[in-house]
Order: structure tokens, then sequence, then C-alpha cells
């Protein structure tokens, strides 16, 4: 099923998953705690729509991902239909509806991982910047134990974040990982206590809401996953020659300094949407 809730805010109604926004952060929650938040093609739809109606709305600035219950998710829900038609010319593998969506944003993206995180439920979040996990959290990339291929483009984003000799460890194995080792490798931002988890989560989101220009934090966040596809600096030097003018027009820049020298809060008015050029032809090599 595909929502398109492109011109309802956000407030499409949803029957995987559950949609808010409050002091401008969008949140988004896995809502099948009955079955451990398993994910289906639904669900796919569903966080796709969400995540794009979230990069839309001017009035959000930040997008927090959590789940309902004790389990983020456990993966696959082999009980429900979970690809679709794959002879569909339309047809996109279900977890990259959702990462390549996370990847395009313009908003920073928190996780929020309550429990156990497990093969699609751990993968669809690596192009997330922030990961913060409570210490009931364990993760597994258990594709090779169950006959199946990694998705979502994972097969990139993990070795980025921790390396490949351990992306590799941890994909060949399958093993269950302890949210220690995730935080050691740099899968995970910060532990907490599951009591603290979501308010760390939403006092993450609100600095960033709040003290992050917005047109800043879009540019950054997808910058910083494009020049990874380069072997030296050139195209981060070609990317610099048309931003920095751009910013040194931005009513956002005076703001800045003005409110760093005042040592007051800042009051960014730039929105990343309609105040940057096309993003992907700035960051097209």
């Amino acid at each position: 099923m595909t929502i398109d809730d492109s011109n309802s805010g956000g407030l499409a109604t949803y029957s995987t998953i559950t949609y808010t926004v409050a002091e401008a952060i969008a949140t988004i929650t896995l809502n099948r705690a009955h079955a451990r938040n398993g994910f289906t093609l639904t669900m796919a739809d569903e966080l796709g729509a969400a995540l794009t109606a979230a990069d839309r709305d001017d009035e959000v600035r930040v997008i927090l991902l959590t789940a309902a219950g004790d389990y983020f998710c456990v993966g696959m829900d082999f009980a429900e239909p979970s690809i679709g038609d794959i002879t569909d010319p339309e047809w996109d593998e279900p977890s990259t509806r959702v990462v390549r969506p996370i990847t395009n944003s313009d908003k920073p993206v928190i996780v929020a991982f309550q429990g156990p995180a497990v093969g699609v439920g751990v993968s669809m979040t690596l192009a997330a910047d922030f990961r913060l996990a409570s210490d009931r959290a364990r993760f597994g990339f258990v594709f090779a134990r169950r006959g199946l291929f990694p998705e979502g483009g994972s097969t990139w984003f993990l070795p980025q974040l921790v390396g490949l000799a351990k992306a590799k460890e941890w994909m060949l194995t399958g093993r269950l990982i302890a949210v220690e080792e995730a935080l050691s490798a740099g899968l995970i931002t910060s532990v907490h206590s599951p009591d603290e988890l979501l308010p760390a989560a939403y006092a993450l989101a609100r600095d960033l809401a709040v003290n992050i220009a917005p047109t800043s934090a879009a540019l950054i966040r997808r910058a910083l996953v494009a020049m990874t596809a380069h072997g030296d600096p050139e195209a981060a030097f070609a990317l610099d020659r048309k931003s920095i003018p751009h910013a040194s027009t931005s009513p956002d820049l005076a703001e800045g300094i003005s409110s760093f020298l005042e040592k007051r809060p800042p009051r960014f008015t730039g929105v990343a949407r309609t105040d940057l050029p096309e993003l992907a032809e700035w960051l097209r090599s």
C-alpha cells in the first residue's frame, strides 16, 4: 500500500506508524508493538511517506524516529507481505523506500532505539545522523543466517560508520551485537537508561531545532555523504566555491554572528527548501 500525503502536511492516516509534530520536531513512531514492530511493505511505504512529509514541512526542523513497545524492530515480518510486485517497473526494494528519503532529507534525523533492532530494523536507520540507544538495545545484521542479502544500501553505509573490517565481521557472522560494542564501534551515538532515552533524544532534537540554522544542517548532512564518493578533497573545494558565497549573503549568517555576540539564542529564518539552490546540482561532481 502506497501512502500519498504530499498535500496533508504529514497528517495522513497511517496503520503501522504514528506521526506527530511539536516544537519543530516530527516524531515518527513504529507502531506494531504486538508484532515487535516487524517490518512490512505497508510500513516501508508509510515510513517513506512520513519522512517525505516531514522533509517538505517547513515548520519541521528535526525528525525523530522511534518505536512503541519493548522492541525497536525485529526485522521483516514474514507473516505479512514484505517485498511487493518485483515485476513493476517502478518497484523499489522496501528498505530503500525508507533509507533514500532519510539520505536525501534536508532535516537532521535522530533514531532512538528503546530495544532490539535486527536486520532491516537496524539497516534502515544507518543513513540517520544520530542513533541513541537504551541499554536494553541489541543489534544484528542477521541476513546471512536467514539466507537473505543486506538491503537499504547497508553494504555502503555500515562500513562508513564502523569501518570495513567490523562491517564484514558483523554481516558475515550475523551475530547479535551488544549495545556497548555498538557504541564503541561507532554505530551508536550514546547509550541511556530506558527512562532517559527519549528525554535525551528530544533534548538533542530541541538543541538542533533551536540553535542550528536549517540551511546549514541541510548542506552539511548531505555534503558529508556525497563527499565520501571522492578520493580527494577537490569535490569539496568545488562545493565550497558555491556554498560560501551563498552563505555570505544569507540573513542567517548575520543572525548567527549577532546572537553569538549578544549571547542570546539565534532566531534563524532560513528555510532549506526555499533558501538553498537544488542541492543535488551543487553536490554533483
